[in-house]
């Protein structure tokens, strides 16, 4: 049920390099899931208690929500669009199917959704911040996209959704947020029908050192830059910058959703492992 092609325009996963991760110069933080203990977490390059995490997460993104949408396409000079047009044609989705897009946000995704699976079909928009909830609520029901429900939900448990209740999970650019990421992908694993598929899209591990350079040079000093003026909160995006650098790499996050319980799993590097698309699915029996 995989496939390991490649686009020309995206890099080979299977050429990833080994030794020190991408994204970083030698001042920076060591990157990915770094050992902490049981009770503690990272929070960007803050190691704070796991309770606290969740409290200051809502916080970044009840502040940047009436902004988002507009700081997305700055921050990536509108080049977002495409990976997220790229992680849905991996979907799949076909119409009267059922899909949950957990930390959902704003509804790009959802919307699209919402228009593939058409009016035998249920799309659920989630996400454990209210603002951003609201936000996502009021494009869509002003787009007309009236098979999408709402549900605030936490991504580590999903437990407003039955187990085997839909067809296709998708977390866009959420996961790296979440406290514990293991918990929620095996709460994505239980959601699913037997034969559904995960989509994970999620910023990753640059694979080419020129390009971890400027990556860097760029995510520390022009993102807070432009958080300050555009929605007045470059802490919130130092803290973004720093979370994608705390993040699993490739070979580490294909290995969590293996964990979870996923068969046939894959990803796919977009702008050079800025980016990558994770898939993985439920195993019929």
């Amino acid at each position: 049920m995989t496939t390991n092609h490649q686009n020309d325009q995206f890099t080979n996963p299977n050429i990833l390099p080994t030794g020190t991760p991408q994204g970083q110069s030698e001042l920076q933080r060591p990157q990915g899931e770094t050992p902490v203990d049981d009770e503690t977490t990272h929070f960007g390059y803050q190691t704070v208690h796991k309770s606290e995490k969740q409290a200051k997460v809502a916080e970044v993104f009840t502040s940047v929500a009436r902004k988002y949408d507009v700081m997305n396409d700055l921050m990536s000079f509108g080049i977002h669009r495409l990976w997220k047009r790229y992680a849905i044609s991996l979907s799949g989705v076909r119409s009267g199917q059922s899909v949950l897009d957990i930390a959902g946000g704003t509804g790009d995704l959802a919307k699209v959704f919402s228009r593939e699976v058409g009016r035998s079909g249920r799309v659920v928009l989630s996400d454990i911040n209210e603002a951003m909830l609201e936000v996502g609520r009021t494009r869509l029901i002003n787009a007309g996209c009236n098979n999408v429900d709402f549900v605030l939900a936490n991504a580590e448990t999903l437990e407003p959704f039955e187990d085997n209740s839909f067809d296709l999970v998708t977390i866009s650019f959420g996961l790296r947020n979440v406290t514990d990421k293991d918990k929620a992908l095996s709460a994505m694993h239980r959601v699913l029908k037997p034969g559904g598929r995960l989509l994970v899209l999620e910023f990753s591990k640059p694979v080419f050192e020129p390009l971890s350079k400027a990556y860097d040079l760029y995510s520390f000093t022009a993102l807070p830059i432009m958080g300050k003026i555009v929605a007045n909160d470059a802490e919130s995006y130092q803290y973004l910058a720093e979370s994608i650098r705390m993040h699993p790499d490739q070979k580490t996050l294909k290995q969590m959703m293996e964990n979870a319980g996923f068969i046939n799993c894959d990803y796919h590097n977009l702008t050079g492992g800025i980016v990558a698309v994770h898939r993985g699915f439920k195993a019929r029996s």
